[in-house]
């Protein structure tokens, strides 16, 4: 008898485990390539309705070309009526084409407008995406949107030519001064 209720609780206990654990989907869209006009670009996705919990990663693919360093600059947002419904950005990150982690974001507002932005300097040549994460928080749709700038980094010798002009000009008016 002892034997019989251990084994009925333990089946209705692994059957309320079971039927209490809802699965959460990875609805992560395939890479993407930013479309780079110049060095700017715009990315995002959109989600449907019914995927609540579920989670996404999306990957936004990109290579920095040339011998001169670059900036990187983006931003990503997301707006609902509420915090409760649409989506959740959990991340923003940047990844070297091999999946090297090379910066993480910051998140600048939460709740009903997700606002999260990334910066790092002196990207090198290669292959890289940024990476959006989150997860729908209702059974409504949800969307972000974001953008990219690249930017080169000035070189030493650039600084000291400009500094070395300014010197001129500064030179060149005092003389005009002392006449």
């Amino acid at each position: 008898m002892k034997n019989l209720k251990t084994l009925v609780a333990g089946v209705v206990i692994a059957t309320a485990s079971l039927g209490s654990g809802v699965m959460a989907a990875d609805i992560t869209t395939p890479p993407q390539a930013l479309n780079l006009v110049g060095t700017s670009a715009f990315f995002g996705d959109a989600f449907d309705i019914d995927q609540m919990n579920d989670t996404f990663a999306d990957q936004f693919t990109f290579s920095v070309t040339g011998s001169v360093p670059s900036n990187f600059d983006a931003i990503v947002s997301s707006i609902s009526r509420t915090a409760a419904t649409g989506l959740d950005i959990t991340g923003l990150a940047l990844f070297t084409g091999t999946g090297t982690s090379v910066a993480t974001g910051s998140s600048l507002h939460s709740g009903a407008i997700d606002v999260w932005t990334l910066t790092t300097n002196n990207l090198e040549a290669g292959d890289y995406y940024l990476q959006v994460s989150g997860t729908m928080v209702s059974a409504t749709s949800g969307a972000f949107g974001g953008a990219v700038m690249l930017a080169p980094v000035p070189e030493p010798a650039t600084y000291g030519l400009m500094l070395a002009g300014l010197g001129l000009v500064g030179f060149m008016a005092r003389r005009r001064d002392s006449k």
